[in-house]
């Protein structure tokens, strides 16, 4: 395995148990003081439980994976349910520096759930609870990324389990956090784009893009390689973005993170179409790109 070769050579070995090094922050300031006291240990327990189980059911040895669960609360309907919205993301080290660079940034809106003070939390894959199960998702999904970012489509399994995940949470009584909808991040309709024939050109670009690319900067100081792999990738995107002409929820959930590190990466790069193309292919972000050509063009 590509990922194993890269930290063998280029890292220490680790030898840890689990994959994530999560940090978690919650937010209460909406709720009322009676369901802000029960929610005291709610952060600590979200974190230890991200903190201490195997997702990928084998000792991990790599380095941990960095990730943030900012957890905004935005109703306590009784004396047990909660709402809350929740902003996720992941990191990766850069090879050969010390830098890292954003793999995950989604802004979920739709958490619902039971919760008592210092309710026990299970890890089971087979059974849904819309604690654990929203928590082993974004495990599987932060990994999965992770893992397809040193070697092709290596993220299969973990990418599958967030899918049946989202299978059961359809069928829940919280389904409506789970099932496809027109609008909105979705957490199934990401799964289901992974998995689709459309995009799987991408999700070898994805893999060239790190592997090949960033991590290789700051050993051949040279742009040149990696404008290659950019352009590339741009390339097969607009091809995609013709072929199926939607709004794709993978594609949106690859640019909000990575948008800002692209328009980094392409300064001074002799082709400034290469902003229209991305416009085309990420039109939410067209103010962020029109000032990144603007910038360019003024020098």
């Amino acid at each position: 395995m590509k990922k194993f070769i890269l930290m063998f050579l280029l890292l220490p070995i680790f030898v840890q148990a689990q994959e994530l090094e999560a940090r978690v922050i919650v937010n209460t300031e909406k709720l009322q003081t009676q369901y802000r006291d029960k929610l005291v240990s709610f952060g600590q327990q979200v974190e230890d439980y991200l903190n201490s189980n195997l997702f990928t059911g084998q000792p991990w040895q790599f380095p941990k994976v960095k990730c943030y669960f900012n957890i905004f609360f935005t109703s306590g309907n009784s004396e047990t349910k909660y709402s809350a919205q929740v902003v996720v993301s992941s990191y990766r080290a850069i090879q050969g520096n010390d830098k890292s660079s954003l793999m995950l940034s989604v802004m979920d809106n739709s958490w619902s759930f039971d919760y008592q003070p210092n309710q026990a939390f299970y890890f089971n894959q087979t059974a849904f609870d819309p604690i654990t199960s929203f928590l082993d998702y974004y495990a599987y999904i932060i990994i999965g990324f992770d893992n397809e970012s040193y070697e092709p489509f290596s993220g299969s399994d973990l990418f599958n389990q967030a899918l049946n995940i989202t299978i059961l949470g359809g069928s829940s009584t919280y389904s409506d956090s789970w099932i496809v909808k027109s609008s909105g991040f979705n957490k199934r309709l990401l799964c289901e784009e992974i998995f689709d024939a459309n995009f799987q050109q991408f999700r070898q670009d994805f893999y060239d893009y790190h592997a090949n690319g960033i991590d290789l900067l700051a050993s051949s100081k040279s742009l040149d390689r990696f404008h290659s792999i950019i352009s590339k990738m741009i390339k097969n995107l607009e091809t995609v973005k013709k072929k199926t002409n939607r709004r794709s929820v993978l594609l949106n959930t690859f640019f909000e993170a990575k948008s800002g590190e692209l328009i980094t990466y392409l300064k001074d790069y002799p082709d400034k179409k290469i902003f229209e193309s991305l416009k085309t292919i990420d039109p939410t972000r067209i103010t962020k790109y029109n000032e990144a050509a603007a910038a360019e063009e003024s020098k």
